[in-house]
């Protein structure tokens, strides 16, 4: 990173991910370390997604689903549009997006983050009663929420806007161009508290209402609600999303704001660690929504039959065969309601056994015994000889 701080601003960085950086091991590895995390994190996602959209379909929806489906689109698009540049980026060690994505990159990044934690902040507000759809099928879509969401991304781009103004292409000695952030000495009294404000309003009271609320609420419904189990579950899902979250966007914030408060910049493994985990945590959700939510898990499970049932003919003759064929078109679900097939199997043993025990009784029932034929002949011959 050889690129000295130009003269009448007071502050310097890389817009992008960081650009002339020496070492081919640096090179090749962060890349293939972004790739592996994007290429993971979006199938996990898109799982969450298509989990919670026929949640929605089937009438099991709920005002904290339609938030974590919001929470899963920005993940998705994090590592989507945002975790590609930077692979690219240290890849080629130069900017090669040109100027609008240069602008663009950054704030669009940091809007992204910024949503997630304002979405997770107003998910506390949501209610877990699940909410059926209409006799039209429409789905469950109160005005608050939507309201909410418009507002959380008008406030999410809003916020970054000066990562968009200050950001601009640059030559470079090797011939390249590099993206840079270049804030006047005219700007720096008033960036400098807005640096101070911008973090503090968009990522600390945020995440520290979050955490506070979810662990009060946790706390309530283990020791003094009648159900604690059942009602402390989605809880303790939320809680530990909002705590990943907060713990692996807690270095990309602080070295945001270490450089734009004009000290000595950290070090180069410090920022690219920072923005690993940046990435990381768009991966982690999801793992912890399948691992813990168990509508989540139940939804796995019912993707898996799904995917049985339609790629294997045989399922529809022998074994498990009468379970895809009456749930044919309409998903499996034979794991979201087991006593339905028990029901069925146990309806299936009747109609084997009855017209067996029907053809028993049949043969037997106009049967009559001969005036002349002694049915006990036994007791008969003991009172003869008793007499």
């Amino acid at each position: 990173m050889d690129i000295d701080q130009p003269k009448n601003f007071s502050f310097f960085d890389f817009v992008g991910g960081i650009q002339l950086l020496q070492g081919e091991e640096t090179k090749t590895a962060i890349p293939v370390i972004l790739i592996g995390i994007c290429v993971s994190g979006a199938i996990g996602n898109l799982f969450v997604l298509l989990i919670f959209i026929r949640d929605f379909r089937n009438g099991r929806g709920s005002e904290v689903k339609a938030f974590l489906v919001s929470l899963a689109s920005t993940d998705l698009m994090i590592l989507l549009l945002c975790a590609p540049v930077r692979a690219v980026t240290y890849y080629k060690q130069t900017w090669t997006f040109g100027s609008f994505v240069c602008r663009t990159t950054d704030w669009f990044q940091h809007s992204c983050v910024i949503a997630k934690t304002l979405i997770l902040a107003a998910s506390s507000r949501a209610t877990h009663n699940l909410v059926s759809s209409t006799a039209k099928g429409t789905l469950f879509s109160p005005t608050w929420i939507h309201g909410a969401l418009a507002i959380i991304w008008i406030l999410s781009m809003i916020f970054p806007i000066p990562q968009m103004l200050f950001a601009s292409l640059q030559a470079n000695d090797r011939h390249s161009t590099v993206c840079v952030s270049e804030m006047p000495a005219c700007a720096a009294d008033f960036m400098n508290l807005f640096y101070k404000l911008y973090p503090t309003s968009a990522f600390v009271l945020p995440v520290v209402y979050t955490l506070a609320y979810y662990t009060k609420t946790l706390h309530s419904a283990v020791n003094h609600a009648p159900g604690p189990r059942q009602q402390s579950k989605v809880t303790l899902v939320l809680l530990c999303v909002s705590g990943a979250n907060a713990l692996m966007l807690l270095p990309e914030w602080g070295t945001f704001t270490w450089i734009r408060l004009g000290y000595n910049k950290p070090p180069v493994g410090l920022l690219i660690f920072a923005q690993v985990l940046l990435y990381a945590c768009s991966s982690l959700s999801p793992v912890i929504l399948m691992t813990m939510y168990d509508d989540v898990r139940q939804g796995l499970v019912d993707l898996w039959f799904i995917a049985i049932c339609r790629h294997d003919p045989k399922h529809g003759t022998g074994g498990s065969g009468p379970t895809c064929t009456k749930n044919e078109g309409s998903g499996a679900e034979v794991a979201a309601n087991p006593n339905s097939v028990a029901d069925a199997n146990s309806q299936d043993q009747e109609a084997d056994t009855f017209p067996d025990v029907e053809h028993f009784w049949t043969g037997r029932r106009n049967t009559q015994v001969e005036n002349n034929q002694d049915p006990v002949p036994w007791e008969r011959e003991e009172e003869e000889q008793m007499s």
